[in-house]
């Protein structure tokens, strides 16, 4: 690289599906908020069929935008274009976020405060402001999916101790270590991101930066979240709570399973997702919840392909 064309410091990598004015939205506001950050931008559009490529192209020239013509999911599209960068740090962030004043310099701040983290995330809010809890979890363990089957974790949601994965009634206001950073706004080295080979492609979609948290966690890195790097996310754009949806996230559960969980607890874990989904379909089925019960017959018919999971 010449030094008229320096290495950035980071490398920004935003995945898109028919996302088209979110994305937009998403782009503006990262320029508008981060433009002194020495950064290249890289947007993957994962065959949107709403015009998004043209739409940035005209709207971005100065991103990298590769228009697929296949949709590769999030995993394998993340890593395609990270190998397209150059970047000393990678960020992961979603097409339906809106980067606030100081979000991206104060995550950039604390990963380079805190290497033992070795993947760091922040503080995200919904449209209004208000908390949405998503940006981080706790690993799924036995309790934590019988706590979720039985309704305890939401009976007790402000416990830590009956809501595991949610982290109970934890506001993401205050820095602690937790096990997931989720990649709507995940931030860490490009050497340790090589150093983890990425994304496992085999997660089209759902699960992928679990696994990649649990394997930099089994590497002895300590995954944080700052509170001083908030976005909006506006969450699940491309799929909202469709039975796609559902089918995707119940299929990453269950490969994160099989691909962490030991021999002995495999069938245990898999044997309470089952349940949770038995649970939900009953409940639509005493509540006559129309739309909602048609839903969740469908994800209960479709039992055998979650429950192999991701191949």
């Amino acid at each position: 690289m010449t030094s008229a064309n320096p290495r950035p410091e980071l490398s920004v990598i935003i995945v898109s599906y028919n996302t088209r004015e979110l994305t937009l939205k998403a782009i503006e506001t990262l320029y508008e908020y981060a433009s002194d950050i020495p950064m290249e931008v890289v947007v993957w559009d994962n065959a949107s069929s709403d015009g998004s490529s043209d739409a940035i192209a005209a709207a971005f020239p100065q991103v990298d935008l590769v228009a697929s013509s296949d949709n590769l999911g999030f995993a394998a599209a993340n890593n395609r274009a990270i190998e397209r960068t150059s970047g000393e740090w990678v960020l992961l962030l979603n097409p339906d976020t809106e980067t606030q004043e100081g979000s991206i310099q104060n995550l950039l701040a604390f990963a380079k405060a805190h290497p033992k983290a070795g993947i760091v995330g922040g503080r995200t809010v919904f449209p209004d402001g208000s908390l949405n809890i998503a940006s981080c979890w706790n690993k799924m363990t036995v309790w934590s999916l019988f706590c979720n089957a039985t309704g305890l974790a939401k009976v007790f949601s402000g416990s830590t101790f009956f809501n595991a994965e949610a982290i109970g009634n934890w506001k993401r206001d205050s820095v602690r270590k937790v096990d997931i950073v989720v990649g709507c706004f995940l931030l860490t080295s490009r050497s340790l991101w090589d150093e983890l080979g990425g994304f496992r492609e085999k997660y089209f979609m759902f699960g992928e930066e679990t696994d990649l948290c649990m394997r930099a966690a089994k590497l002895g890195y300590s995954l944080m979240i700052t509170p001083d790097a908030q976005i909006v996310h506006h969450v699940g754009a491309s799929y909202g709570g469709s039975e796609e949806r559902i089918i995707k996230v119940l299929k990453g559960r269950i490969t994160l399973i099989r691909d962490h969980w030991s021999p002995l607890a495999q069938p245990i874990g898999i044997g309470l997702i089952k349940l949770r989904v038995t649970v939900q379909l009953l409940r639509q089925k005493l509540g006559s919840k129309g739309d909602e019960l048609a839903k969740w017959r469908q994800v209960w018919a479709r039992r055998n392909e979650w429950v192999e999971g991701y191949q």
